[in-house]
């Protein structure tokens, strides 16, 4: 019943709130896709809501990003501003979007400056404006939900400099399963295209079905993630259950995406980079025991790296993985890994996510899909 309502509020009155939302601001931004915010704010909140409720593999973070994003629009136009405050306006509700689903304002900030510099407009009142909003964001949520990061774990000292060549490894493996991923979200978005014309409750019903028929027997496999994350870094699981999580969740991923819902790829990510990098780090142990001392700090780096190999962001995600878990000792090693991967995916070819699915989505608009 969620999944079905959050298809149909999403196809009936604001088809541009499907999936993330982050390329429709990117696109917003370049001023090649319109920001409805009246239509927006509504459909994009209830929808996320009906969706991440159903235990679709989706995150609150894509879809906080297109809100605030259409919060800036909303001011610009409430203000009577002139169309060139458009994107600072907008480009400061992304990145307080992002601070406040994260509780992390710096990386709210890098998000746009990073990700989206092809789009933003970056001056010293448009920087200036991005830091305010994120800064305000993150003072929000800290007052009102407090201010312990969103990972909770410990705190872990700087690793021994004769094993950073293992967090430049993990960075290879990363940028190869970042072509995976992309690849097969697109392919999964192509898939559901193809059904577009089968009402919303028949479609709500069938990924419904999927989806609990697999919670009812593991319940670790649905979800954002961040209800896992707690027990994949205390090692409750085995390496067999960590690569079976993983290989399930990144196809689960994929499916819930695909179906054109409300909910953004963030927190599934940041989950499958955190079960990849514990794997790691519990499979060398045995063999580096002198050099691995805490198999955690490779969890960590997989967050860098799988944001690095998805997002081609990697100062985004090493700001992001620092802040969410208040490790900063590990700067160096997930240097390490955020360069690599980001380096090896794109000499490997792949584009990064959000361009990818403003590609598609321009040439959608246009009757056509690459």
């Amino acid at each position: 019943v969620g999944v079905s309502i959050s298809l149909y509020l999403v196809r009936n009155y604001a088809p541009e709130t499907s999936g993330s939302g982050v390329q429709e601001i990117e696109g917003a931004l370049d001023g090649l896709r319109p920001l409805r915010w009246r239509r927006v704010l509504p459909v994009k909140f209830f929808a996320s809501i009906f969706s991440l409720g159903s235990g679709l593999l989706l995150g609150r973070e894509g879809p906080t990003v297109q809100i605030g994003g259409g919060v800036g629009k909303m001011v610009k136009d409430i203000f009577k501003q002139e169309d060139r405050e458009n994107n600072p306006l907008i480009s400061s509700g992304a990145a307080a979007g992002l601070a406040g689903a994260f509780n992390a304002p710096l990386a709210g900030i890098i998000f746009v400056i990073e990700e989206m510099h092809e789009h933003f407009k970056f001056n010293f009142y448009s920087a200036a404006a991005i830091m305010i909003a994120s800064g305000t964001a993150d003072f929000m949520v800290r007052w009102i939900i407090g201010p312990n990061p969103i990972i909770e774990m410990n705190i872990y000292t700087m690793p021994k400099l004769s094993g950073l060549w293992l967090f430049v490894l993990l960075g290879l493996i990363f940028s190869v399963i970042g072509i995976i991923f992309n690849k097969l979200l697109i392919f999964s978005l192509d898939v559901f295209d193809k059904f577009s014309g089968i009402p919303s409750i028949f479609t709500g019903a069938i990924v419904g079905l999927v989806i609990a028929g697999i919670g009812i027997f593991s319940p670790e496999m649905l979800g954002g993630g961040y209800h896992i994350i707690g027990k994949i870094l205390s090692n409750s699981y085995t390496l067999y259950f960590l690569l079976a999580l993983f290989v399930i969740r990144l196809l689960l991923t994929a499916f819930s995406y695909g179906s054109g819902v409300s909910g953004g790829i963030f927190a599934p990510m940041l989950a499958l980079g955190v079960i990849l990098g514990m794997f790691y780090g519990n499979f060398l142990q045995p063999y580096f025991p002198g050099i691995i001392e805490h198999p955690e700090v490779f969890a960590i780096a997989g967050i860098a790296g799988i944001f690095a190999a998805t997002v081609r962001a990697p100062m985004t995600g090493l700001i992001l993985a620092i802040e969410i878990t208040a490790n900063y000792e590990l700067i160096l090693p997930l240097i390490f890994t955020a360069v690599t991967t980001s380096v090896a995916t794109s000499l490997m070819g792949n584009q990064p996510i959000y361009t990818i699915l403003l590609s598609r989505t321009l040439a959608k608009a246009d009757g056509v899909i690459e």
